[in-house]
């Protein structure tokens, strides 16, 4: 199994990026995906989920109603689009898939500057 992340940047506050996470070796449209990211010199934070039925959770109440988790199964890809971003959103953001034996990915580096 194996998970790509791309997407990330630089943007200045209230810019958006598409974050994408490529997915192989695994079924993927059965999996609950995740996002998740880390900020330096904090630990690993749950941002967002999504369900094999396509049913959103956002778990950090500073991203709702700006990220938007979603999936194309038909690609075996998942996606976070991130708008009007804020420097406390930068970090390096990995996807997960909601299985122990399925690894982290390398993550995306995120960088908001203000």
């Amino acid at each position: 199994a194996r998970l790509v992340e791309s997407g990330g940047g630089s943007v200045q506050a209230g810019g958006s990026l598409r974050l994408s996470c490529a997915t192989s070796g695994f079924t993927f449209s059965i999996y609950h995906m995740s996002w998740h990211r880390q900020s330096p010199g904090k630990e690993r934070e749950l941002v967002a989920t999504i369900n094999s039925s396509g049913r959103t959770e956002y778990n950090v109440d500073s991203v709702k109603g700006r990220f938007i988790i979603s999936r194309d199964d038909k690609k075996d890809t998942v996606y976070l689009q991130m708008n009007d971003l804020k420097p406390e959103d930068a970090g390096v953001y990995y996807c997960k898939a909601d299985w122990p034996s399925i690894d982290w990915g390398q993550g995306t580096q995120v960088t908001v500057s203000s």
